[in-house]
């Protein structure tokens, strides 16, 4: 009897959760009211450069988030409903989870579960509805010349990102935050994973375009402009880059 009233508590605790998470993944794409968008700064690798660039950080820096946002929302008829609003939530001494290098299916859900738990313990909510959180993993560019994957998570609206701590950087930065800052909304990717170039049509800014290569813009999901069939490069910022058709259907534009 102890063991059946154990299991269904357990039960409706998950199934309490598993609903909340729900609402809150739906209610973020609604665009009834602004989204807000907090984030948070952490030191990746403890380094002097990280901690000293992280304390010249505003909120202005982030604004280019806001305004490709609003930018695209224009361009999809949306611009009367579909805004964000970029918080800066401070710094935060410990640092999140890492997600698992092998990519198993339980693995993923395990340090998913792990990540949200995480970013409860660890920060505040201020104010009602959905809201994104953003934590912001700085490293010393002289010390990792290459970073590992960033994520976003759609179940708890959370995003943890890879970033360098440079000043020359903070423009391209912006670009793989709003990324995954998307991917929270529900968008997905859209490059081929093998090679980390764009998938045709839905990976192209602009995909009726005549003739097709180069792109002008990346679409912000590809994460890359395609200049040729074998060819692509990081857009430098937010404004060489575009929300395509099927990103814009996954996060509720159209």
């Amino acid at each position: 009897m102890f063991k059946a009233l154990r299991i269904f508590i357990l039960l409706f605790i998950l199934t309490a959760v598993a609903l909340d998470a729900w609402r809150t993944k739906t209610q973020s794409v609604e665009w009834k009211y602004t989204l807000p968008v907090n984030i948070y700064l952490i030191n990746g690798d403890d380094s002097p450069v990280a901690a000293a660039y992280m304390h010249t950080l505003t909120v202005e820096d982030f604004k280019p988030i806001a305004t490709f946002m609003r930018d695209e929302a224009v361009r999809y008829g949306r611009a009367s409903s579909a805004s964000i609003e970029i918080r800066l939530g401070g710094k935060i001494d410990a640092r999140p989870p890492a997600p698992p290098s092998n990519g198993s299916v339980l693995g993923v859900i395990t340090w998913s579960l792990k990540m949200r738990w995480w970013a409860w313990r660890n920060t505040d909510t201020v104010g009602p509805g959905p809201q994104v959180k953003m934590f912001l993993l700085y490293f010393d560019p002289a010390q990792s010349k290459v970073l590992a994957h960033s994520t976003g998570l759609q179940k708890g609206l959370i995003g943890r990102v890879n970033v360098f701590a440079a000043s020359s950087m903070t423009k391209q930065n912006n670009v793989i935050i709003a990324h995954e800052f998307l991917h929270t909304l529900g968008a997905t990717d859209k490059y081929d994973s093998a090679t980390n170039l764009p998938l045709f049509p839905d990976g192209y800014a602009i995909p009726d375009l005549d003739p097709l290569l180069p792109q002008r813009f990346a679409e912000i999901m590809a994460g890359r402009t395609p200049l040729s069939t074998t060819e692509a490069e990081t857009p430098a910022t937010l404004e060489d880059a575009l929300i395509g058709t099927k990103t814009a259907q996954e996060i509720n534009w159209l």
